[in-house]
């Protein structure tokens, strides 16, 4: 097996400090320094010095990190194996993802879960991607769903990222726009309308940067927020227009219409998940990824016939 002081000495590589990585483990702080003493001892390598008041990883430290990453996916793939082999599961899963993704897919996901597996223990956490690639590493979670374009992981050899959905953006309009009663519309017809976008740097905005620039147009933005229910809230009260992943339901907003973009024009936020890598050969995981695309996809055929 694994010694999870390599685990606890990853984990720090990764956040840098004691207490980054405590906060990232679950272990107290001077747990953690307890077992990189611990490791270093029974290795006979300097693995961390102390410098000032923090603690550094030496070369020799990181030489060792990097070169265990191909046996931690060897271990997870031989753990896959095992798992098939006898037809078991694991005792303890953990699920990681965004809001929207939290409370549409890893809700759902959890519930199923908890019917068909009933003595396994299931934990869902809503974290933002960078979050749950560290839960991921120190095997807090098993399965993270994230947007592709936060993913700064992609060709990080320790993850397997596995695409779920291409979820569409639609405009939402106020129920006495002009436009409410569209079947569909080009944001090249919309740019004069007052906008409602994400702030600077946000994936929202740049997938609304994006489709403007590819429309060929400059949109007018008069709003900026940072959650989709005060994005809502604006429209409902008839000062802006903005877009809305057919992800994210209209949940508790009056007047407020949802209109599909035309083909081919319309933004996109391309979701994925993602796992340790050789863990993607477990029968649960494999479950945990077919179950989470089948409830994406039904939910982005049938949003908009829900919602009238």
């Amino acid at each position: 097996m694994i010694d999870p002081r390599l685990v606890t000495l990853r984990a720090f590589a990764e956040c840098g400090t004691i207490h980054a990585t405590a906060a990232m483990t679950g272990y107290s702080p001077s747990a953690i320094s307890s077992q990189l003493r611990e490791l270093q001892r029974s290795l006979g390598m300097e693995l961390v010095v102390k410098a000032g008041r923090g603690l550094y990883l030496t070369s020799t430290g990181r030489a060792l990190v990097d070169g265990s990453d191909s046996l931690m996916a060897e271990w997870e793939r031989v753990k896959a194996a095992a798992f098939a082999a006898g037809d078991a599961t694991p005792s303890k899963l953990g699920l990681g993802g965004f809001s929207t993704a939290a409370s549409n897919l890893l809700a759902p996901l959890a519930g199923t879960l908890h019917r068909t597996h009933p003595t396994m223990e299931v934990q869902v956490i809503e974290a933002d991607p960078t979050r749950c690639f560290e839960l991921l590493l120190s095997e807090k979670i098993d399965v993270a769903v994230i947007i592709a374009m936060q993913a700064t992981t992609v060709t990080d050899p320790r993850f397997e990222q596995i695409p779920l959905l291409d979820d569409p953006l639609d405009v939402i309009v106020h129920a006495d726009h002009p436009l409410a009663g569209s079947t569909s519309l080009d944001l090249a017809d919309l740019a004069g309308e007052p906008w409602i976008t994400g702030e600077d740097g946000g994936v929202y905005q740049a997938l609304f940067t994006a489709a403007f620039a590819a429309a060929g147009q400059t949109p007018r933005v008069a709003h900026r927020v940072i959650e989709w229910e005060t994005s809502l809230a604006l429209v409902q009260a008839g000062v802006g227009i903005g877009l809305l992943p057919r992800l994210a339901p209209l949940v508790g907003a009056r007047d407020v219409v949802r209109v599909r973009l035309r083909e081919g024009r319309r933004p996109i936020r391309k979701i994925v998940a993602a796992v340790r890598a050789g863990s993607s050969r477990s029968p649960l995981t494999r479950l945990c990824l077919e179950t989470l695309h089948a409830t994406a996809q039904q939910i982005v055929e049938s949003r908009l016939e829900e919602e009238g």
